[in-house]
C-alpha cells in the first residue's frame, strides 16, 4: 500500500477511507437503527487519534481547510434551501415563537453557559453560542419517526430544526465577522466600515447569485442536464468572491443564496433540492470523519469536568429555559412545551461549522478557539445518545405518541380500500384513507375509517397530514397514472421499498410499459383496481390467519389456494406488505392478512 512521507496513508487512499467510513457508518446506523452520528464519531476517533491510521492534517496538508470550508458552505447552502418563507408564515404560532424568540434567547443562554461554565472567552462563546442554536434536522427526523410523536410536538421539533439550521449558522457567521473585524481593524471606525462592507457585499452577492440561478433556470437558459453543475459552480464562485472581500463572509453569502432559491418557486426546485441533499449526505459524512480523525489525543484529554458540566448545563438550562420562555402564553399544552424543551439533539452541521470556526479563531490568536471542536463533539455525542434512548419513553409517559404500531396511508376510497383499511385496523394498526374526491370517502366515513379529503401531493396535505406516523403507502385509486405519480413523488419520503400501488391496467403492453424508476411496488398479486373491486362484488373478503408451529405457511397455502396474501404482521408488531413475487415465510406467531373468495365454512374476517 502506498504511503505518504509521514506515518499516514497516501492522500488518495485516505480520501477513499474517509468516504467508506462516512457512508458505511450511515448505512450501518440505518441497519442497526442507531444514530449515524455516533457511529461516525466512533469511526473517526478510531482511525484517527486511536489507531493513528488517518491523519488529515498530514495527508491533505494545506488543502484540508479549503476542503472543509467548501463542504461547510454547501451544507449551509442546503440549510438555506430548506427554508421556504411561505411555509414559515403558515406555520403554527409555536414554531414562529421558537424561531423568532427562542433562537435569540438560545444564543444568549448558550453564550453565557460557554463563558461561565465551560470557561471560554467572550469571542469564542459568542461564535459557538450562535452555532448551538442548530438542533440538527438530519438527527431529529429519524428520532421523530422512531418515537411516533403526535402531530403538533413533532411539527414543533421538526420545523425548529429546519428553520434554525440556517439561522444558527447565520448567527455564528455574524458573530465571527465581528470578532474578525475587531481583531484585524486598525480602529473602531475601520472595524465598522469593514464589517458593513463585508456583510453588505456578501448579502448582495448572495441575492445576485440566487436571482441569477432562478432567472436563468426559469427562462430556460440552462438545459436540464446542466442545472446541477451550474448551480454548484455558481455556489462556489459566490463563496470564493465573498470570502475574498471579507474572510468567512462567503458562508453568509451562500446561505442567503439558498434562501433566495428556496423562495423563487422554481419548477425544478424539487430535483435541485433532492440532488443537493444527496451531495450533503456525502459531505456531512466526509467532514465529520475528517474533523473527528483530526482530533489529537491531547485535545480529547482536555475534556475535563468543566466539559461535562457544560454539557449538563446545556441540556438542563441553556436548552429548556429559552424554549419555555418562547412558548409561554401560547396555545401549546404544557406537556408539549416540556417535551420540546427537553429535546435538543445536535447534529453534524454543528460539528462541521464549529470545527471550521474554531480553527479560524485560533488562527486569529484566540487560543481557546481550539477548545470549540472537542466541546462540540462532546455536546453532539451526549445529546444524540440521550435523546435517542429517552425520547420515545418520555413521549409515551407524557401521552404524546401517535401510536406504537406501524401506520399505513391508503390512497383511494373504493370498496376494496375501505375493506383493507378495516382489516388493518382490526390488527391494531394506524390507518388513514385519503382521496381527492369527496364522494369516494362516503363509505369510509360510514365505516368509521379515518379519512383525509384532498390531493395527497398538495401543500395543504403537507401541512395538515402527519406523514411521520405512517410507514407505508398504498396508492389504490382508479387512476393508474395518478397512482404512479403519487408513488414516484412520495418514494423518497417513505422509502421506495415501502411504497406500493395496484397493477396498472395496461402494464403488460409494451406501448404503455413504464421504467422501473417510476411507480411503486405491486401489491395484492397481479390484480388491477377494477379486478379487485369486481371480486369485492363477488363476495371476496379480507381474512386474518395465525401461523403456528402446527400450522405453517405451506399449510395456509394448501387451505387457501385461491387467496391472495396481502400483508404479514410479525410477532413483534412489524408489518410487511407482500408483492406478487414475495414469498410467505414460516414465522411462528405471525398473522397473515389475505384477500380471498367467500367460504361458507368460515365467518368473514376469520380463518
Amino acid at each position: 500500500m502506498a504511503v505518504s512521507s509521514g506515518t499516514g496513508l497516501d492522500p488518495v487512499v485516505a480520501l477513499a477511507l474517509v468516504g467508506v467510513l462516512g457512508v458505511g457508518s450511515q448505512w450501518l446506523a440505518w441497519r442497526l437503527r442507531l444514530p449515524a452520528i455516533v457511529l461516525m464519531l466512533a469511526a473517526g476517533l478510531a482511525v484517527g487519534p486511536g489507531l493513528g491510521v488517518l491523519n488529515p492534517a498530514e495527508q491533505f496538508g494545506d488543502m484540508l481547510q479549503p476542503m472543509v470550508a467548501i463542504a461547510v458552505a454547501i451544507i449551509l447552502f442546503e440549510g438555506g434551501m430548506v427554508l421556504n418563507l411561505h411555509s414559515l408564515s403558515d406555520a403554527a404560532k409555536g414554531v414562529r415563537r421558537l424561531v423568532i424568540v427562542g433562537a435569540p434567547l438560545g444564543w444568549l443562554a448558550s453564550t453565557l453557559v460557554l463563558h461561565y461554565v465551560a470557561g471560554l472567552g467572550w469571542a469564542s462563546s459568542a461564535v459557538f453560542g450562535g452555532i448551538m442554536i442548530v438542533t440538527g434536522p438530519t438527527v431529529i427526523a429519524p428520532l421523530l419517526r422512531q418515537a411516533r410523536l403526535q402531530k403538533r410536538p413533532a411539527a414543533l421539533l421538526q420545523w425548529e430544526a429546519i428553520v434554525n439550521d440556517p439561522v444558527g449558522a447565520l448567527a455564528a457567521v455574524l458573530a465571527f465577522e465581528v470578532v474578525v473585524v475587531l481583531n484585524t481593524a486598525e480602529s473602531a471606525g475601520h472595524a465598522v466600515q469593514q464589517l458593513v462592507l463585508g456583510i453588505g457585499f456578501a448579502s448582495v452577492l448572495g441575492v445576485l447569485g440566487g436571482w441569477g440561478i432562478a432567472n436563468s433556470f426559469r427562462r430556460g437558459w440552462v438545459p436540464e442536464y446542466m442545472k446541477i453543475p451550474v448551480l454548484f459552480v455558481v455556489l462556489i464562485a459566490v463563496f470564493a468572491a465573498s470570502d475574498a472581500v471579507l474572510h468567512e463572509s462567503g458562508l453568509l453569502a451562500v446561505t442567503i443564496m439558498g434562501l433566495w432559491i428556496a423562495n423563487s418557486d422554481l419548477p425544478s426546485y424539487v430535483e435541485l433540492r433532492r440532488f443537493k441533499e444527496h451531495a450533503t449526505v456525502l459531505l456531512v459524512s466526509g467532514v465529520f470523519i475528517l474533523l473527528s480523525a483530526n482530533m489529537s489525543a491531547a485535545t480529547l484529554a482536555a475534556l475535563d469536568w468543566r466539559a461535562a458540566l457544560f454539557v449538563l448545563a446545556v441540556i438542563f438550562i441553556a436548552r429548556p429555559l429559552p424554549v419555555l420562555a418562547a412558548l409561554a402564553f401560547t396555545n401549546v399544552p404544557w406537556k408539549e412545551r416540556l417535551l420540546v424543551a427537553m429535546t435538543g439533539p445536535r447534529g453534524v452541521v454543528l460539528v462541521a461549522v464549529a470545527g471550521l470556526f474554531g480553527e479560524r479563531l485560533a488562527e486569529l490568536g484566540i487560543v481557546d478557539g481550539a477548545r470549540i471542536a472537542p466541546l462540540a463533539f462532546a455536546l453532539v455525542l451526549a445529546t444524540v445518545v440521550l435523546h435517542g434512548f429517552t425520547l420515545t419513553p418520555v413521549a409515551r409517559a407524557l401521552g404524546l405518541t401517535a401510536g406504537t404500531t406501524p401506520g399505513v396511508l391508503i390512497l383511494g376510497g373504493s370498496r376494496w380500500s375501505v375493506a383493507l383499511a378495516q382489516a388493518l385496523e382490526k390488527l391494531d394498526l394506524q390507518v388513514l384513507l385519503a382521496d381527492p374526491n369527496h364522494a369516494h370517502l362516503r363509505s369510509a366515513r360510514e365505516a368509521g375509517v379515518p379519512v383525509y379529503y384532498g390531493d395527497i401531493l398538495s401543500e395543504a396535505a403537507e401541512d395538515r397530514l402527519d406523514l411521520v406516523a405512517f410507514d407505508m403507502l398504498i396508492s389504490a385509486t382508479d387512476n393508474d397514472a395518478y397512482n404512479t405519480l403519487v408513488a414516484t413523488d412520495l418514494a423518497p419520503e417513505f422509502g421506495r421499498s415501502n411504497v406500493f400501488q395496484l397493477r396498472r391496467v395496461r402494464e403488460t403492453s409494451s406501448r404503455h410499459a413504464l421504467p422501473v424508476t417510476l411507480g411503486g411496488r405491486a401489491i395484492c398479486g397481479d390484480e388491477t383496481f377494477f379486478e379487485l373491486n369486481a371480486k369485492m362484488a363477488e363476495g371476496w373478503v379480507f381474512r386474518t390467519t395465525n401461523l403456528t408451529e402446527e400450522f405453517s405457511a405451506d399449510d395456509w397455502r394448501a387451505e387457501h389456494p385461491d387467496a391472495i396474501p396481502v400483508a404479514v404482521l410479525g410477532k413483534g408488531g412489524g408489518l410487511r406488505l407482500l408483492g406478487p413475487k414475495d414469498t410467505l415465510r414460516d414465522v411462528t406467531g405471525a398473522q397473515v392478512l389475505a384477500f380471498g373468495p367467500p367460504r361458507p365454512d368460515l365467518a368473514n374476517g376469520q380463518a
